[in-house]
């Protein structure tokens, strides 16, 4: 007692010698535990905050440093993937056709490693590209439903443009069909004025819903960094047709009304699916229902004989997040990029590569490969956008053509070409957040004729949008070019 009173009369002496006791232990304890199995350029970031500003910078990365999912999660997880594995047995391999490149089954079979979803073949697909469409579409093949329908996206909300594809979820509820719906619990709770009229009609209409990743105090995923998202959007209606791709349920201005005004409107990629590849998107689908409800789904209801194989494409799925070991969508991108030979096209909204991934891209336009890259020219994410634009400089010194999707539209859009082989699209970025944090679901696609659709959306986005060149971008204002360099160093803070 008389210690403590002793240390109240004299805090001001005392206080001093106590934070200069508290900084060293935080900097010598970052020395030893930040590098710990992190890559070298986080590492420096997060060192370099907690040497500058130790008492804010620790606790910073105490709450975001870490990657992984915590214990309970990850224990679901492996029980996840281990059954995922024993069902997708059950999904009937394919070969690729006679014609396609032999580095092309070196990604099939690291795909099947990685996330141990087969090849399959007599799939069809078609692509939606405009906004408002494939929501209608979507809604259409709800109402088609007989047994099931799933739904899973990161943001969802009930408004205008959403009502159509919420009025058929409610109908086919209504009608005895089973209606499952995931929806990611920070990504659609942000958008509140359409979040509450969703649960409203869900709940209304005896719908089974969870959150995704839920932020609750004392649940499972509490201690889990909060920025750990499900980024995935799929939709599956009775084991046959299947949806994915960039597209978000809530209208294309993203529930601003200002943007609306100023005519900010999100542009997507939606692919629609029928054949054996459905069962593969179902049983993503179920693997995050199990983690979230702990219901494991009849697999009856998802891996089902597929009625239609009338279909030409090979597809397989590529599932990756913080719940696998490696970064999938990351070895995938870098396997198709040292493999090209001809013609690399990206679209990515969020373009903050890995220095793997620069290198692929780099050493692919030095060695001939014709590499274009589809980004938005104003992003809707500060850091993300200024941390993209300082990767400019040096792909346009290799060659690297950079075309900027004009303001105020945002191009959200998600894919790749390879060649004449391989696309894939789905809801990965290409950016370290997409890599590491989200949860995310690709599509790798194989045969010329669907790259010919391919190549038609890129020439949509190519009309609406203007190439940057070397010189111009040389001219950009000296405080535009520290600004990117530094939001690059945070970005690294994962």
């Amino acid at each position: 007692m008389e210690t403590w009173t002793w240390l109240v009369e004299h805090i001001v002496l005392v206080a001093p010698y106590v934070a200069l006791v508290l900084d060293v232990i935080l900097r010598v304890t970052a020395v030893l535990v930040v590098p710990r199995n992190r890559r070298p350029a986080s590492a420096f970031a997060w060192l370099l905050a907690i040497m500058v500003f130790p008492l804010v910078g620790f606790p910073l990365f105490l709450l975001l440093g870490n990657t992984q999912l915590p214990r309970k999660r990850r224990r679901k997880q492996v029980v996840v993937n281990r059954l995922m594995k024993v069902r997708a047995h059950d999904i009937p391999d394919s070969d690729l056709d006679e014609d396609s490149p032999s580095w092309l089954q070196s990604a099939v079979a690291l795909n099947r490693e990685l996330g141990a979803y087969p090849l399959t073949g007599n799939n069809s697909a078609d692509l939606e590209i405009e906004y408002e469409a494939s929501i209608r579409r979507m809604a259409e093949d709800i109402r088609t439903a007989r047994e099931t329908v799933h739904v899973l996206f990161y943001i969802a909300g009930l408004d205008e443009t959403t009502r159509p594809f919420f009025d058929a979820v409610a109908e086919a509820a209504d009608r005895g069909v089973k209606v499952r719906f995931l929806y990611d619990h920070y990504g659609s709770m942000k958008y509140w004025s359409v979040y509450r009229p969703m649960r409203r009609l869900l709940d209304t209409h005896g719908i089974e819903h969870y959150p995704m990743m839920p932020i609750k105090p004392l649940r499972d995923g509490a201690l889990q960094r909060p920025d750990l998202r499900n980024h995935r959007k799929l939709l599956i209606v009775d084991g046959e047709v299947g949806w994915m791709g960039s597209q978000n349920l809530i209208d294309s201005a993203y529930a601003s009304a200002k943007g609306a005004r100023e005519g900010v409107r999100w542009q997507e990629t939606m692919i629609r699916l029928r054949g054996p590849i459905v069962s593969e998107v179902n049983l993503l689908f179920g693997t995050d229902w199990y983690l979230e409800s702990g219901e494991s789904i009849p697999e009856d209801q998802v891996v089902r004989p597929s009625p239609d194989t009338s279909g030409t494409y090979e597809c397989q799925i590529v599932p990756s997040g913080p719940g696998f070991v490696l970064e999938n969508n990351l070895l995938l991108f870098n396997q198709l990029f040292y493999s090209a030979e001809k013609r690399i096209t990206a679209v990515s909204p969020y373009f903050v590569p890995d220095e793997s991934m620069l290198y692929a891209l780099v050493t692919a336009a030095k060695r001939g490969v014709e590499v274009e890259l589809f980004v938005s020219e104003k992003g809707d994410q500060f850091l993300v956008d200024h941390a993209q634009c300082s990767y400019y400089t040096a792909l346009l010194e290799a060659g690297v053509r950079i075309q900027r999707y004009e303001a105020p539209k945002i191009l959200h859009a998600k894919h790749v070409t390879v060649d004449d082989s391989v696309t894939v699209l789905g809801s990965s970025n290409m950016d370290i957040r997409s890599f590491l944090l989200d949860m995310e679901s690709s599509l790798m696609v194989g045969g010329t004729d669907f790259m010919e659709k391919m190549h038609e959306v890129e020439d949509v986005y190519r009309s609406r949008s203007r190439e940057l060149t070397l010189e111009e971008w040389r001219t950009r204002p000296f405080w535009k070019q520290i600004l990117d360099n530094t939001c690059r160093l945070a970005s690294a803070i994962v």
